[in-house]
């Protein structure tokens, strides 16, 4: 299947609406729309869990979908979070652990690289940790927003950021055993020509 063919499956068209939403949310919130904000959120939040059931049900699994999705997912809770702390709806370290643990992920990309390999698959743990951090950035952002509501909405919100902060570093630390395991059973092309 060609590339053209991949980004026309209806996952990778939801993947790419993702992304299309993310400067959307940007503008908005950064210009106090919060309503229509937390609507672009919650779109964003469904097309996650869309993309991942259409690929499975229609059979439309591809190898671009394996790096669009994720992609797409990292670019929306970063801008997310730097949209939210911006306005000051999060605390400045929420947006620091989270996009700290890609950081900290980010030096095992040029390893894979350099033995053959792409980014790995993700891990289940990676996608429970990327669905509770997407239903609490809307939650957030209503509890916020409209204080009115937050007594109620504000725990909530809570209980999924721990949840969701919990999973995306647990997925972290399998992922870095992974690539130990990558490492250890295959060498890299220096240490196979005896540099």
């Amino acid at each position: 299947m060609t590339i053209w063919q991949q980004l026309r499956t209806v996952p990778n068209l939801l993947s790419l609406l993702r992304l299309a939403l993310v400067p959307v949310f940007l503008v908005l919130i950064l210009n106090g729309f919060n309503l229509e904000a937390v609507i672009v959120l919650i779109v964003a939040s469904v097309t996650d869990y869309l993309d991942g059931y259409f690929a499975r049900k229609l059979n439309q699994e591809t190898r671009l979908g394996q790096l669009l999705d994720p992609a797409a997912d990292r670019l929306y809770i970063f801008a997310t979070l730097i949209g939210l702390s911006v306005v000051g709806y999060i605390p400045i370290w929420l947006p620091m652990i989270v996009i700290g643990r890609d950081l900290l992920l980010l030096f095992t990309y040029p390893i894979l690289a350099s033995r053959g390999y792409g980014p790995l698959p993700v891990h289940y743990l990676g996608k429970a940790g990327t669905f509770a951090l997407l239903y609490a950035f809307p939650l957030l952002l209503i509890a916020s927003a409209f204080p009115d509501v937050s007594l109620f909405v504000l725990p909530v919100a809570w209980a999924f950021a721990w949840w969701g902060i919990g999973l995306y570093w647990w997925a972290g630390f399998v992922y870095l055993a992974q690539v130990r395991s990558v490492v250890k059973s295959s060498p890299n092309d220096s240490a196979r020509l005896g540099d």
